[in-house]
């Protein structure tokens, strides 16, 4: 069964699984709490327990269980209807989960294959002068030439955006005028790196490999597991900087209208 629920505590979170999902569902939650309409929180149960949270913040939907708990095929059947119902943009769940209910979902949604990867420290941080507090606008205007689904969202990425950095929850870094790098999240001592981006002109000069390496070392220095998600044929990429696979999980992404 699910069902919307507002009773959310750090009691609740804390027992569903360690992973990126719990991690991202714990960031909204300190971001936000529960009371506004663009993050909703649902619990998912079986038999009348409580087996795990799905989140959905603005058309992104998270979904993580609880500790010692296992996917089954009801479980599955169940989130896919809740998917076909909300028609999320995208949907991060469990790879195991992933596989079962994207049999249910495949009309719509496409199954993204991505890798995770950890940052491995030589302890060695380079001289390099990184804004670590830039302007957002500074930041924005790398992104947009980069992220065209950022380009039309200025105000929704820059209200979010500094939001989460108020609290803790974030932070972007700015090398010179040309590339940059945000914190997706800062959770539970791991911190997520995304939206990596060099504008046009500066591209193929090794920047933002630079720049990664960079916030690598200086995070982990701090006592931060640096993490981040790219797809799979960019690990060489990745292992060069620094990084390591750690796991491989699917994203269900929306199908364009003229694809189904």
């Amino acid at each position: 069964m699910i069902k919307r629920t507002y009773d959310i505590d750090s009691a609740t979170l804390d027992k569903l699984k360690q992973n990126h999902y719990t991690r991202r569902i714990k960031s909204h939650f300190q971001a936000y709490g529960t009371k506004y309409d663009f993050l909703q929180f649902f619990s998912l149960s079986r038999d009348g327990s409580d087996t795990g949270l799905i989140c959905v913040f603005n058309s992104a939907m998270l979904i993580s269980t609880f500790q010692d708990t296992d996917a089954d095929e009801q479980t599955a059947e169940e989130i896919a209807a809740f998917i076909n119902l909300n028609k999320p943009y995208s949907v991060e769940l469990e790879q195991v989960l992933a596989k079962q209910v994207i049999r249910y979902v495949s009309q719509d949604y496409n199954a993204d294959k991505r890798t995770e990867f950890h940052f491995v420290a030589a302890n060695s941080l380079p001289d390099m002068q990184v804004d670590e507090l830039p302007r957002l606008d500074d930041v924005f205007e790398i992104l947009r030439q980069s992220f065209p689904d950022l380009a039309n969202s200025y105000e929704l990425w820059l209200t979010d955006t500094s939001h989460r950095i108020r609290r803790g929850l974030s932070q972007s870094f700015l090398l010179g005028n040309y590339t940059t790098a945000t914190i997706q999240y800062i959770v539970d001592g791991v911190a997520l790196v995304g939206h990596v981006a060099t504008i046009p002109s500066e591209r193929g000069k090794f920047h933002a490999r630079q720049l990664l390496y960079w916030i690598g070392e200086r995070l982990t220095a701090d006592g931060f597991s640096v993490r981040l998600f790219a797809r799979p044929h960019r690990v060489s990429y990745y292992e060069e900087i620094g990084f390591k696979e750690a796991a491989a999980d699917y994203v269900l992404e929306r199908k364009p209208y003229n694809d189904r």
